[in-house]
């Protein structure tokens, strides 16, 4: 199951490793067709990488520290460091290509 982060723990668990991060919030039409295609690869790939979403209307601080102003953003981080973000809704496919480059 994806881990839901909040600002104060979103830099401690996204620290280490691979991790995607889905920025989302639950007026979004758009997230809530993401939503799914992240807990599919979680349950795919968990062993590779860890697999986190934050809600930005509750957690805005994290969202606007990286300049978040579309959603769904999924946020690639490798070692804590921010590696690749993807902006609006994307395929099961096309993320795991992106994943595929680090992890």
């Amino acid at each position: 199951m994806v881990e839901a982060v909040t600002d104060d723990n979103f830099n401690e668990k996204t620290s280490q490793g691979v991790t995607l991060t889905d920025f989302w919030a639950t007026w979004c039409g758009p997230c809530r067709m993401q939503s799914p295609v992240v807990e599919q690869l979680d349950d795919e790939m968990s062993d590779q990488v860890k697999f986190t979403k934050m809600d930005v209307d509750a957690n805005p601080k994290t969202a606007q520290n990286f300049g978040i102003m579309s959603i769904p953003t999924l946020m690639v981080k490798k070692d804590g460091a921010v590696v690749d973000t993807l902006v609006g809704y994307h395929s099961k496919e096309q993320i795991q290509k992106v994943l595929a480059q680090y992890a």
